[in-house]
């Protein structure tokens, strides 16, 4: 797994076609939860997650803003892809920072720009407060890794490690 920051600001400018990036709504419910299917099905991560955990994420996103944001990305008016962002501070950065925690386009949809138009939006529209992004991918992803780098991405030179602890509501459950 890679990670990487940019070090780049500044607005991205954006293409006026087809491919539209918006915050999800209700509806996009299950589009969003076939596509992190998808998604997590793919060699773009290096592990499965539970299908529950997508619903926990659609859910959270839908009822505040503050832990994760969710974003459709369409052409053509249909859904082609999704991203996910979280905000934490970060003292190494001196600021906010913004996780680029998923972004996914769907493999028919790949090649359209949806990828720029997301990094465009978020350019436009969510970086005010914001000192650095960041994202991960894995090694071999070597199209996003392409993306990432004209989009300003470098490279960190660290690993990360988690301890998993159960989900909050498994720990209510008693599971």
């Amino acid at each position: 797994m890679l990670y990487y920051l940019c070090r780049r600001r500044g607005s991205g400018g954006g293409r006026e076609e087809r491919e539209m990036v918006r915050r999800m709504e209700p509806g996009d419910r299950q589009a969003y939860l076939n596509m992190a299917e998808r998604f997590y099905r793919s060699d773009a991560v290096s592990h499965a997650v539970p299908a529950s955990y997508h619903a926990r994420t659609f859910d959270e996103l839908l009822r505040s803003d503050v832990y994760v944001q969710g974003y459709l990305l369409e052409l053509d008016g249909k859904a082609a892809g999704y991203a996910l962002t979280s905000r934490s501070y970060s003292a190494e950065a001196g600021g906010m920072t913004l996780w680029i925690e998923e972004l996914f386009v769907l493999p028919a949809y790949r090649g359209h720009g949806l990828g720029r138009a997301f990094f465009a939006h978020l350019r436009a529209h969510a970086l005010q407060d914001v000192a650095r992004l960041r994202l991960e991918l894995t090694n071999g992803n070597a199209r996003a890794r392409a993306l990432y780098e004209r989009e300003g991405f470098v490279p960190l030179a660290y690993e990360q490690m988690v301890c998993d602890l159960a989900p909050a509501a498994s720990r209510e459950e008693g599971e």
